[in-house]
């Protein structure tokens, strides 16, 4: 059973930066799709980052672009977001996750219903 494991939530002031980690157990399978989702308050779980396992460029949410970095450190098994200029918006439960097995195309549509392992969440609580 594969487990991915979240690490560095917390508090920050607007403008703001938070490094999250997300360490796995181990990997899925060769391929698959792995990124970080967020759920607010009162709000439904959505994507904010992800990343194709076997390389090429991440897809980021609208809400995120520009400030966030998705990334991946193969070597340690981790994947970690990297938050900048954030915002009192960014508030929320944020989960590392990975499907069971994925191809590039199909990483950048995904949604969560798609994922099968999830890590256990992080919050990060950002004040003005």
């Amino acid at each position: 059973q594969v487990q991915w494991v979240e690490s560095g939530g917390g508090s920050a002031q607007a403008g703001g930066s938070l490094r999250l980690s997300c360490a796995a157990s181990g990997y899925p399978s060769r391929t698959f799709c792995m990124g970080w989702f967020r759920q607010g308050p009162g709000k439904e779980r959505e994507r904010g980052a992800v990343l194709y396992s076997g390389g090429g460029s991440p897809s980021y949410a609208d809400s995120v672009k520009a400030r966030f970095t998705i990334s991946q450190d193969n070597a340690k098994r981790t994947l970690y977001l990297h938050m900048n200029n954030l915002k009192p918006e960014d508030t929320a439960m944020y989960y590392c996750a990975a499907t069971s097995t994925g191809a590039f195309t199909r990483c950048m549509y995904y949604g969560p219903t798609e994922y099968d392992y999830w890590g256990q969440g992080t919050q990060v609580t950002v004040s003005s």
